[in-house]
């Protein structure tokens, strides 16, 4: 039974390797297969026997390996533990000199302390004083000596004391000096150039036509982007640029540019002007053509009230005034009756009216119309501001100021054009009632005398 197994498997062997052995060259005959089959096998055993010594050969090295990581652990613990006493030894020492070091520094530990605080509050001061101009290396030595005062292993000599002392008095003694000095300084349209300036103490810097920043940060000299509205600041600074002894009046900021800052901030006339938009605009205008009829009105009653001032002088008429116009309807018609009189006189006296109260009534419209419309646009501005609260919240209150300070705007301009023309229309108005009574009181004098010449 094993012999026909063994047949068959060698069959099965021979049919599966004959294509194989066909392809590479292939055997003849059948013995020279089985010769072949014999090859194989005595090279598949050899390989095997390659493996398992190779195989045998690595465990024993893997051994080794092991063997050589236990013992390094224990090396590498025995080593921790070394390390750990030598920590603990060392951290005991260190406590003991320390205390030893503070015992031995005694007052020296304070006085360590105090010029630590000392270099580092003078460092912060000088970094933002415009003395750093003159003197920029001083921080160096400063920041030096907080570094070794900090590290406390170091002892501060007289020599640095003495210099942290000197830098002190020169900042207290440059603070009350005027100084000239020249440095290049970027303009306010972009462009740099090398300018005199004068340094004001520590407070401000000002060039011919204002005042000058310095950056901390950059260490740069710039121009302000708007210098301030009024004149007296900026006048002054070209004052104190061209004095050059005694004593000039200057706009000094005691506060190093924050007073400075809400001069330059705080808005113009024209910027409250066109805060009023559309309103502020329709208010002013009628403003302007109020005060131009005002101006003619008054201009003209004025000649009105010279001329017949002089025709009450003279004897005979002239038409070159209202009484003199009514003098002659008298003329006129003085062999009339009495009521023709009167009523002639009525009637010159009436076409001379329209003249002397023109533009009277405009100018009170304008009066009563200008703080409405001030009014008008504070409410609309109220609205608007009350919209950004909607939309935004009312956690900004600067926001919420400056809508309402638009907003009131108008309301200015509105009480700004109605007083004016308020006093104006008074005083237009008081010219022409001046010469109509003058009118009236000469007309009802001349129909009197006409009516007692009638009856005598």
């Amino acid at each position: 039974m094993k012999r026909t197994l063994g047949i068959i498997a060698a069959s099965l062997l021979v049919i599966t390797m004959a294509p194989a052995f066909a392809q590479g060259g292939g055997a003849a005959s059948m013995s020279e297969l089985l010769r072949l089959i014999e090859q194989g096998e005595a090279r598949e055993n050899q390989e095997a026997r390659q493996r398992e010594a190779q195989f045998n050969q690595q465990r024993n090295q893997q051994q080794q390996l092991l063997n050589g990581a236990r013992a390094e652990r224990t090396r590498q613990e025995n080593e921790s533990q070394r390390l750990e006493k030598l920590f603990q030894d060392n951290q005991a020492g260190i406590v003991t000199a320390r205390a030893a070091l503070d015992e031995r520094l005694g007052a020296l530990k304070e006085l360590f302390g105090v010029l630590q605080t000392v270099a580092g509050d003078a460092q912060g001061r000088f970094n933002a004083s415009l003395t750093n101009i003159q003197y920029p290396d001083r921080g160096v030595f400063l920041t030096e000596l907080g570094n070794k005062m900090a590290g406390a292993n170091t002892l501060a000599s007289i020599e640095d004391i003495e210099q942290l002392w000197f830098e002190l008095q020169r900042e207290i003694t440059e603070s009350g000096r005027t100084v000239r000095l020249t440095e290049t300084v970027t303009m306010a349209n972009g462009e740099q150039g090398v300018l005199e300036i004068v340094r004001v103490g520590p407070f401000n810097l000002a060039f011919e036509d204002g005042y000058l920043k310095y950056n901390n940060s950059e260490k740069t000299i710039s121009e302000l982007q708007r210098q301030p509205d009024q004149a007296r600041y900026t006048n002054s600074a070209g004052d104190l640029l061209e004095a050059s002894s005694g004593i000039v009046t200057f706009g000094l900021d005691v506060t190093r540019g924050s007073i400075l800052e809400l001069l330059i901030e705080s808005p113009t006339i024209m910027d409250r002007i066109h805060q009023g938009g559309i309103v502020g605009y329709c208010i002013i205008s009628l403003g302007f053509i109020g005060f131009l009829i005002a101006l003619m009105r008054f201009i003209g009653l004025s000649s009105d009230s010279r001329k017949v001032s002089a025709q009450l002088k003279r004897d005979t008429a002239s038409t070159d005034n209202p009484l003199g116009r009514v003098l002659a309807a008298y003329e006129s018609n003085r062999n009339a009756d009495t009521e023709t009189i009167e009523l002639k006189l009525s009637e010159a006296a009436l076409k001379e009216m329209p003249g002397l109260t023109k533009g009277l009534l405009l100018i009170k419209v304008i009066s009563v119309v200008a703080p409405l419309m001030g009014l008008l646009g504070t409410v609309t501005g109220m609205i608007t501001t009350f919209q950004v609260i909607t939309l935004y919240g009312a956690g900004d209150p600067k926001m919420m100021a400056g809508g309402i300070s638009q907003a009131l705007m108008t309301t200015v301009l509105g009480l700004v054009v109605a007083i004016p023309m308020v006093l104006l229309h008074t005083i237009v108005s008081g010219q022409s009632r001046k010469v109509i009574n003058i009118l009236q009181s000469q007309s009802a004098g001349l129909v009197a005398e006409h009516a007692e010449k009638r009856r005598s």
